[in-house]
């Protein structure tokens, strides 16, 4: 599991008095022919004020550009009451008072995983330029400097080598004491608890996190934060039919589940359903991946994790919208008791399903899943998984992509650009579905013609059969942006990156205000 996460405070103080070890502060890129090399960014003008006008011009010779994520350390020698100031790029100055909210998100976080090290510091980046968007801001920051400072303990029994995460991470706001900014920092907090867990749960190794054990793990934390919760063992779903789960699970010692969480608040008129795909491991079974890379098909299951997560925080931040989750987990192995190219599957709904290649299993139980789902008739549906490589190839390893009934795949899209978790919209073309007919069931799992071409929209239309009509629904493809596996980045740490609970929950905030849900019904 994760080291702790940063203890998180307001302050509104003088930065330059502050008891920290370290202040953070911003600053602005500058055109070669500016006159000075650096722009201050809002909140560090008592910290230029104690260095007497010759800030800027130390943190130039120190090798400071004011390029996005750029950092530059600056001993104080007692200048100010912190040993230490933390410059941090933010790029050109905005147009507008403030940087846009993911620049300021960025900012802290890299800041944070610089200060690996240091116990406490101060984040005097600007906030106070517009104060209509001044909760939003101290909100990025915050979320920013908790989700940067993130470390995985690991498994090393000699210790990792690294600095322990800062301890204490405070923002430097106008008014402390401010109803709206000190609302946005808990939820920060707890929003960040959430996608840390997620992290965790996909960083953990493979041997330890099991379909069975991954089940525990879930309902333990679904116990305790008050969810209720139903898991099915493999016995459970041969009763209750379903065969793509057990299909996929076949190969396995370990068996597959199925787990449900649900939050139902009293007087919650709306009900949003949320599957996520739990393969603990995927060796893409007959279809074989290549032993390069193949251990991070560890991160498979993402898409439940976050989900999972999602529940966590709800009960925690008690939306008056009632959401259910449904987690399909299992392991796809290869044994002699594999399911094979050629096999025909019954699935949740009834349909009979020609499986064409193993290695896409992930449809295979996210199917049984959502015709699941639709038995309790939710308003919405929102289905997101590590699903296809064509996600990748398609759209790279940050963005993801959405596909299903199109305003509410706009509405998932600018809940992402919120969170800055981007996703783009895909299409679902007849002519793809048109090559899924079988010859021998109802439809085949796969587009035989198009191999890979166009994978992640065969795997949008294959879910698509699954869903009730009219029916509100998206599919978010994650395969790219759950798991991170160059050097650390923004806020985002190598390995798992909790993509995309912060979407989902931002979805959930958008659907409860005010009118928003009807404002979406009618654009349905």
């Amino acid at each position: 599991m994760s080291e702790s996460l940063p203890t998180l405070g307001l302050a509104d103080g003088d930065p330059a008095e502050q008891a920290v070890d370290a202040v953070v502060i911003g600053v602005y890129s500058q055109d070669a022919d500016a006159p000075a090399p650096l722009l201050l960014a809002s909140g560090a003008e008592s910290i230029a004020a104690a260095f007497e006008g010759r800030l800027v011009q130390t943190l130039a010779l120190l090798g400071a550009s004011g390029a996005a994520g750029e950092v530059t350390k600056l001993a104080t020698l007692g200048t100010i009451s912190a040993p230490l100031v933390v410059a941090v790029g933010l790029g050109p100055e905005p147009a507008g008072a403030l940087p846009a909210t993911d620049v300021l998100r960025r900012a802290a976080g890299v800041a944070a995983r610089a200060l690996a090290g240091t116990g406490t510091a101060l984040f005097a980046l600007p906030v106070a330029d517009d104060p209509e968007r001044e909760p939003e801001a101290v909100r990025a920051l915050a979320e920013g400097a908790l989700l940067g400072a993130y470390q995985f303990a690991g498994y090393k029994t000699k210790g990792n080598g690294r600095r322990p995460a800062l301890r204490s991470a405070t923002m430097h706001v106008p008014d402390a004491k401010d109803r709206a900014v000190k609302a946005e920092t808990k939820r920060a907090s707890t929003v960040v608890r959430a996608v840390a867990r997620t992290r965790d749960w996909v960083n953990t190794a493979p041997n330890e996190l099991r379909p069975p054990d991954f089940a525990d793990a879930v309902a333990a934390a679904g116990t305790a934060a008050g969810l209720s919760v139903e898991v099915l063992d493999e016995k459970a779903l041969k009763r209750g039919g379903y065969g793509g789960i057990l299909a996929v699970g076949m190969g396995s010692t370990a068996p597959p589940r199925l787990v449900r969480l649900a939050y139902a608040p009293r007087g919650a008129v709306q009900h949003l359903a949320l599957i996520g795909k739990g393969i603990t491991f995927d060796t893409g079974g007959y279809a074989v991946k290549p032993a390069s890379g193949m251990w991070e098909m560890k991160g498979d299951m993402a898409g439940a994790a976050a989900v999972a997560s999602v529940l966590l925080a709800v009960a925690a931040l008690k939306p008056k919208l009632a959401v259910t989750g449904y987690l399909p987990m299992a392991e796809n192995m290869i044994s002699g008791s594999a399911y094979r190219p050629g096999d025909v599957v019954t699935m949740y709904n009834g349909l009979k399903v020609e499986v064409l290649n193993p290695d896409a299993e992930g449809r295979m139980v996210l199917a049984d899943a959502m015709a699941r789902a639709c038995e309790d008739e939710p308003d919405y549906l929102l289905e997101t998984s590590t699903l296809t490589g064509g996600q990748v190839v398609a759209l790279g390893k940050r963005i993801a992509g959405v596909m299903g009934d199109e305003d509410f795949c706009q509405w998932v899209k600018e809940a992402g650009d919120a969170a800055g978790e981007p996703a783009w919209p895909m299409p679902l073309p007849d002519d793809v579905r048109k090559g899924m007919d079988s010859d021998v069931a109802d439809i085949s799992q796969t587009n035989a013609n198009m191999d890979r071409a166009g994978h992640m929209l065969q795997g949008g239309i294959f879910l698509s059969q699954f869903v009730t009509a009219d029916l509100p629904w998206a599919h978010l493809d994650i395969a790219g942006p759950s798991y991170h596996s160059g050097e650390p980045t923004g806020y985002w740490s190598k390995g798992g990156t909790g993509v995309p609970v912060r979407t989902v929950l931002e979805l959930i905030d958008r659907l409860t205000q005010p009118g928003s849900a009807a404002r979406l019904r009618r654009s349905l």
